[in-house]
């Protein structure tokens, strides 16, 4: 099959993307008005017939003083990773990009290679040989992905750090996800382990309520969000990033982007973001207050939210990033032991790749970033 490559319209690409079951929502058009900061192209793959067959959403960053940029694809492109002429995918797109000025890709293959069920992840935890995720024998593996990494490396792709729990710009490798295709809700709520089903009660007994908040009520969003930052020790996002995620998103698709408030005797103690893509859903952003812990307002607003996503005929609720480590002296690990409660199941994506078209600025890049 022949492929060639260009600039599309937004329009063009968003009807790619609502054409599909799912896909990432740092690859919708509206996540470049997100990302404002960098200079942002709409690219697409033609099949020999002229059919649209693949998109990609590239973020330009540019070098300080020279015309010169870093392109970024976040979890990206929509192709078909596992073409057996994946080099003529993205030969053409590194061309482009040449052309565009870039001295450097990078790019977040949406390729999953294994998947641990929770049952693995317990025993993986009270293993005391056991220190890393990776250690614990996968319960799904994908033969294909491996090779996908193979033709990376062999046409000159550069994988990245590991990202470990991924905040910021680069993107988790690890996740959490509960599938819920083809599943009952009250086979999702079965499959939450005895503390979770407790607290869930606890929560309602107490007299928590859950509730969606809309554009005015990111404020008080904010107010807990940066509650929340200091205390886990983290730099917040200012609240125009949310207000912009908002419009943004929401313009594009009136439900792309949603607010849970978690609220005891009236008081908000808990909130999240939550963003809709096809059959994926994400819990994007979370915050909770220092007190009130005892009624368990994150259990109540994580299960309305799981209801939600059940309700649209989501297939897989996504709890995103989480670190590798089991061990419980890490600072992230009451991130994987508070969702693997859920019952989901943990997946390793392929990671983050680089091609040096410059080589020198590349490295250069590097450096920075080391001492930042």
């Amino acid at each position: 099959m022949s492929l060639t490559l260009r600039t599309i319209s937004r329009e063009q690409h968003l009807a790619f993307i609502r054409s599909l079951p799912s896909a990432s929502h740092m690859q919708v058009p509206a996540w470049a008005d997100v990302k404002s900061e960098w200079r942002s192209e709409s690219l697409g793959w033609y099949d020999s017939y002229e059919k649209l067959v693949g998109v990609g959403l590239v973020l330009y960053r540019q070098l300080p003083k020279v015309k010169r940029y870093l392109a970024y694809l976040p979890e990206g492109p929509v192709i078909n990773w596992y073409a057996p002429n994946l080099e003529d995918w993205l030969r053409p797109m590194l061309a482009h990009l040449r052309q565009q000025g870039a001295f450097s890709v990078k790019m977040g293959p949406p390729v999953v290679i294994r998947r641990w069920d929770a049952r693995a992840i317990k025993a993986g935890i009270q293993n005391p040989e056991v220190k890393r995720l990776r250690e614990v024998e996968a319960t799904e593996l994908e033969p294909r992905a491996y090779e996908v990494a193979d033709r990376l490396r062999r046409m000159g792709w550069q994988q990245g750090e590991d990202g470990g729990a991924g905040f910021g710009d680069v993107q988790p490798r690890y996740v959490f996800q509960i599938p819920l295709k083809d599943r009952s809700l009250e086979e999702v709520h079965k499959g939450f382990n005895q503390l979770w089903r407790r607290n869930i009660k606890k929560a309602e007994k107490a007299g928590v309520e859950v509730s969606r908040g809309g554009f005015e009520d990111l404020p008080v969003w904010q107010e807990l969000y940066e509650v929340t930052a200091e205390r886990d020790k983290f730099r917040p996002r200012p609240l125009g990033y949310f207000q912009q995620m908002w419009k943004a998103l929401n313009s594009e698709d009136p439900d792309r982007m949603r607010l849970y408030f978690a609220r005891h005797e009236g008081e908000v103690v808990a909130a999240a973001t939550m963003l809709i893509v096809g059959g994926h859903v994400w819990y994007s952003y979370g915050a909770s207050a220092n007190h009130k812990r005892e009624v368990r307002p994150s259990n109540a607003m994580q299960w309305q939210m799981l209801r939600d996503a059940h309700a649209l005929g989501a297939e897989v609720y996504d709890l995103r990033g989480i670190g590798d480590s089991l061990e419980d002296t890490d600072p992230l690990f009451g991130l994987i032991q508070f969702k693997v409660g859920t019952g989901g199941e943990a997946a390793e994506y392929l990671g983050e790749w680089d091609f040096p078209l410059n080589k020198l600025l590349h490295k250069a890049l590097d450096i920075y970033m080391s001492r930042r």
